[in-house]
């Protein structure tokens, strides 16, 4: 009973050396960090407002806006361990090992970092563009350090990792998409009628834009039939709609002027017939 008692008396002890030697220092610590903590976000907030009346696209504010906090806030972390007595260069050494290994076992986490820095700063595209690009397609929503993300119009939304973007053919059709749509008329059709009456439909449309001037011509002199380009230019959002709403004008003027759309049609002769 009496070791018991010897022991916890020495613990006390220790601990209330621990304390007066420490407990101090690691106050401060804890001070001088929350202060960092702070100082970072009027720093970030500050850079945000700056970088924002410099026009700076949102993924770069906010990669940016994260650097500035980052760096203040270990800024401030090694003010603490210097407080606490704590050697940095060996802490910063073991560190540099720790990282080589946590890099070697996130190549693909980094590769899409990296990348991602990369769509970043060279902005091949910006949020709210439409872009096609390995196989998918939609309007850019959102640009991260690790993934894009693109929507759809039935509300679906694509996750690409940054790294599958960089380095591909991206073909980027900005705010606007040119409809592509074809027309068969007779061959014995009035085409300056069936021209003028397709230009009156993309005219009375409003989601038709009149800049650029959309697209009308003779593609080619099928089989059975003379073959229209249609090609009017919409903003992305109208995209579906105006198909749509184009075609079944375009159906309607016809039937009303008497334009003919021709079914397929294939002459059969018999020769030698009894």
């Amino acid at each position: 009973m009496n070791d018991q008692l010897v022991v916890l008396d020495q613990a006390k002890s220790t601990l209330l050396d621990l304390a007066i030697r420490f407990g101090p220092k690691l106050v401060v610590a804890l001070l001088i960090l929350v202060v960092g903590y702070f100082v970072g976000r009027w720093l970030g907030k500050l850079t945000e407002r700056m970088l924002g009346k410099l026009g700076i696209d949102a993924p770069v504010r906010q990669l940016l806006v994260r650097v500035v906090r980052i760096l203040v806030l270990g800024l401030f972390l090694i003010m603490a361990l210097q407080n606490l007595g704590v050697e940095l260069l060996p802490l910063i050494a073991g560190l540099g090992v720790a990282g080589a290994g946590i890099a070697l076992a996130m190549q693909g986490v980094l590769g899409n970092v990296v990348a991602g820095l990369t769509i970043i700063f060279t902005r091949p595209f910006r949020i709210g563009e439409y872009i096609a690009i390995v196989g998918e397609q939609g309007t850019v929503e959102d640009i991260s350090l690790f993934s894009t993300v693109l929507s759809h119009t039935d509300r679906s939304r694509v996750v690409i990792p940054n790294r599958k973007i960089v380095g591909e053919i991206l073909h980027n059709h900005g705010d606007l998409r040119q409809l592509d749509i074809v027309v068969s008329v007779a061959y014995d059709t009035d085409l300056k009628q069936a021209l003028a009456s397709i230009r009156e439909v993309l005219a009375a449309n409003p989601r038709v834009l009149v800049e650029p001037e959309p697209v009308i011509l003779v593609l080619a002199l099928a089989d059975s039939s003379v073959e229209i380009g249609v090609k009017p230019w919409v903003k992305v959002v109208d995209f579906i709609d105006a198909s749509g709403e184009v075609n079944q004008a375009i159906l309607e003027t016809f039937r009303a002027r008497g334009i003919v759309i021709p079914f397929p049609q294939r002459e059969v002769r018999l020769i030698g017939a009894a």
